[in-house]
C-alpha cells in the first residue's frame, strides 16, 4: 500500500489549482499541447520522468511505485487533477492508485480505446511492451465492442529513438515497417497510438500504411475527457493561466533542447527529485 500520509500533504480542490500532467519523457507533450488546444485557460504542472525513461520494458511493480511516488509529489504541487500521459502507468498502475490516492486522476486507455472503436472493426494498437502485454486496449474495445477485432504489437525500441531525437534516421523508418508488417498482415482499418510518444512518428507510420487505415491518437480523447471531469466537478478554471512549469526527474537541459520542436519554443525546465527517499526526507 501507499504510504497512508500522502493524503496529508492534499490541500482541498480549488478552481484555479493547476493540472497535473506526467509522462517518462517527451511524449506527454502530446497530449500537453490538446491541453493547450481544449483547455487554453488552465494552468499545468508538467513531469517527465526522464531519470527512469523507457517505462515500456519495467515491471508491473516497479510502475506502480513510480506512479505513487509521482502523485505523492504532485499533491505536494497542490494540482487539481492528474492528467496520466503514460499508457504504460494507466494499463498497470491505475487502477490500483486510484484507491490509495485522493485527486482525480484521468487515464489515456479507455478513451481511446471507445475512439477506436468508433472508427474501425479491425484495430490494431502499437504501444510498450508493458502495454501490450496488459492486453489492456484490448479489453477495453472488447467491453465497449465484442464483434471488433484487436491486435496488439509491442515496440520496445519506439521510445528510446524519439527521446534520442532520430526520428527522421533511416533506421526508425525500417524498425516501424517491421513492427508495422503484422498488422498489415490482418488487413486493419485502424491504428491506435498505444504510447503517447508514438504521434512524434506520425510522418513515418503514416508512409507505411494504406490511406485507407484511421490513426487514433488518444491524447486527443483523454484531453475531451479532462473537459468533462473539470465540468462534472467544478474545478474549471476562472483566471488566465500560469505559465506552464516544465520539472524532470533527469537532465533539464537536454529535454528543454529536445522539446522545442514539439513546443515550438525552448522551455525553462526544472530538475526535481521524486524518488519515495526523497519524499520522506523532506
Amino acid at each position: 500500500m501507499a504510504d497512508t500520509s500522502v493524503s496529508l500533504l492534499y490541500v482541498p480542490q480549488v478552481q484555479n489549482a493547476p493540472i497535473g500532467i506526467f509522462d517518462s519523457g517527451l511524449g506527454g507533450l502530446t497530449v500537453l499541447r490538446q491541453l493547450y488546444r481544449q483547455l487554453p485557460q488552465e494552468s499545468i504542472i508538467y513531469l517527465g520522468d526522464t531519470a527512469r525513461v523507457p517505462y515500456g520494458t519495467r515491471s508491473p511493480g516497479e510502475i506502480v511505485q513510480f506512479m505513487r511516488e509521482i502523485l505523492t509529489w504532485m499533491l505536494q504541487q497542490q494540482v487539481k487533477m492528474v492528467v496520466t500521459a503514460c499508457n504504460t502507468s494507466s494499463a498497470l498502475a491505475l487502477n490500483i492508485v486510484q484507491k490509495e490516492f485522493p485527486i482525480p486522476i484521468i487515464d489515456l486507455i479507455l478513451p481511446g480505446a471507445k475512439a477506436a472503436v468508433q472508427q474501425g472493426k479491425r484495430i490494431g494498437v502499437i504501444a510498450t511492451p508493458a502495454t501490450a502485454a496488459s492486453n489492456a486496449y484490448q479489453r477495453a474495445m472488447l467491453e465497449i465492442d465484442p464483434s471488433v477485432q484487436v491486435w496488439q504489437v509491442g515496440c520496445p525500441e519506439f521510445v528510446p529513438l524519439i527521446e534520442q531525437n532520430r526520428i527522421h534516421d533511416p533506421y526508425t523508418k525500417e524498425v516501424a515497417r517491421q513492427y508495422l508488417t503484422f498488422l498489415l498482415q490482418q488487413r486493419i482499418d485502424t491504428l491506435v497510438y498505444g504510447c503517447t510518444h508514438y504521434p512524434h512518428l506520425a510522418p513515418v507510420v503514416r508512409s507505411l500504411l494504406p490511406q485507407s487505415v484511421k490513426l487514433i491518437d488518444p491524447a486527443e480523447y483523454v484531453v475531451a475527457a479532462t473537459v468533462q471531469e473539470l465540468e462534472l466537478l467544478g474545478l474549471s478554471s476562472t483566471h488566465p493561466p500560469s505559465p506552464t512549469r516544465f520539472c524532470v526527474t533527469g537532465c533539464p537541459q537536454q529535454f528543454a533542447q529536445s522539446s522545442l520542436q514539439w513546443l515550438g519554443y525552448t522551455p525553462t525546465v526544472e530538475s526535481v527529485c521524486v524518488t519515495k527517499e526523497e519524499q520522506v526526507s523532506r
